[in-house]
Order: C-alpha cells, then sequence, then structure tokens
C-alpha cells in the first residue's frame, strides 16, 4: 500500500515541473520525504488538481505506526519486566506477611500455654493453701475444743473441791456448836463457871 502511494506521489511530481535555477537551494535531501512533499508549491489551474494530502496522510500513518510497532516490543518488554518485578515484589511482601502472621500466631499460642499453665499452677497452689489453712483450723478448733473441756473439766473440780471444803468446815462448825452447848449444859448442871471465857483473851 506504502508503495502504490510513494509510485503516485513521484507520478504527481513531474507532472508539476519546476524550474531548477528557481529552487535550486530549496531542493532537500531524500531522506527528508515528508518535509519535501509539505515544501511542494501547489500545482497551476491549468491541470486538475491532485488530491496528495490523503497519500501524505496515509505515508506519515505508515510512518508513525512503524515507528511505533518498533518502539512497542520494547515498551512491551520493559512493562512486561516492571510487570513481572511488581508480581514477584508483591509474592514476597505477601510471602513475608503470611510469615510475619504465622509467627506472631506461634507467639500469642506460646504466650496463651504459658499463661494457662501459669494460671493451673497458681490454682493449684491455692487450692494446696487453702486446704493446709483449712486443715489448721480444723487442728485448732479441735485443740481449742480439747481446752476448753479440760479447762471446764478443772473448774468442776475445783468448783467440787471448794464444795468439799465448804461441807468440811459447815460440819465442823456443826460440831463446835453441838460441843460448846454439851459443855454450857455441863457447867449448869455443876454450876461451875468455865475457866477460859474467851479463847481469843
Amino acid at each position: 500500500m506504502t508503495e502504490e502511494q510513494s509510485k503516485q506521489e513521484t507520478e504527481s511530481a513531474p507532472s508539476h515541473p519546476e524550474p531548477e535555477h528557481e529552487h535550486a537551494g530549496d531542493v532537500p535531501p531524500k531522506e527528508d520525504v515528508a518535509e519535501e512533499k509539505s515544501v511542494i508549491p501547489q500545482p497551476s489551474l491549468s491541470h486538475p488538481p491532485v488530491d496528495d494530502s490523503k497519500a501524505l496522510a496515509i505515508l506519515q500513518t505508515s510512518i508513525k505506526t512503524s515507528d511505533f510497532a518498533e518502539e512497542k516490543p520494547i515498551e512491551g518488554s520493559v512493562n512486561r519486566d516492571a510487570v513481572l518485578a511488581r508480581v514477584a515484589t508483591e509474592k514476597r511482601l505477601s510471602l513475608i506477611k503470611a510469615w510475619e502472621e504465622s509467627e506472631k500466631s506461634k507467639t500469642e499460642n506460646k504466650a496463651h500455654k504459658k499463661l494457662s499453665a501459669i494460671s493451673a499452677w497458681e490454682n493449684s497452689k491455692k487450692a494446696a493453701t487453702e486446704a493446709e489453712l483449712r486443715k489448721i483450723e480444723e487442728q485448732l478448733e479441735k485443740k481449742k475444743a480439747e481446752y476448753e473441756e479440760k479447762l471446764k473439766n478443772q473448774i468442776a473440780t475445783i468448783h467440787r473441791e471448794a464444795e468439799v471444803k465448804r461441807a468440811v468446815i459447815e460440819a465442823k462448825k456443826g460440831e463446835d456448836f453441838l460441843k460448846a452447848e454439851e459443855t454450857a449444859a455441863k457447867y449448869r448442871a455443876t454450876g461451875t463457871a468455865p475457866k477460859k471465857l474467851f479463847g481469843c483473851f
């Protein structure tokens, strides 16, 4: 398609011959084809106008697309490398995040296990200490009851001994009263007086 357009352009160029002496310094090199076509003067009115703009547009478009076709694989490979690098980075970051979460989970489980063991140890020690305290309290209550019983028995014994002593004194007093009464009766009967009136004097 581009060869046909270039042929059309070359055919249309001789149909409008220009004097070489007028534009001798304006002739561009063959490499700048696009610029050469933009400098071509308008055809004279004697010939029918040829529409070269379509050919120029197609040629410029083909040149641009060919340049883009040459650059696209480079950009595509660069983009592909960038995408692959980004995917690798995301994969690495996701692996790091997964590892971090796994390590945190392991640490959390280990700490929870140790805390549970400490709580179990604490509860066990508390239960053992409370059981020992209850045992001591029971022993103290038992000893207290024994001491109370012993003291009550001692109090009862003391009371009994006191009662016996009181009874002895009361009996002795009764005997002394009887003896005094008998002696007084004897003194009355005989008409004699006692030798000692008062024992304290």
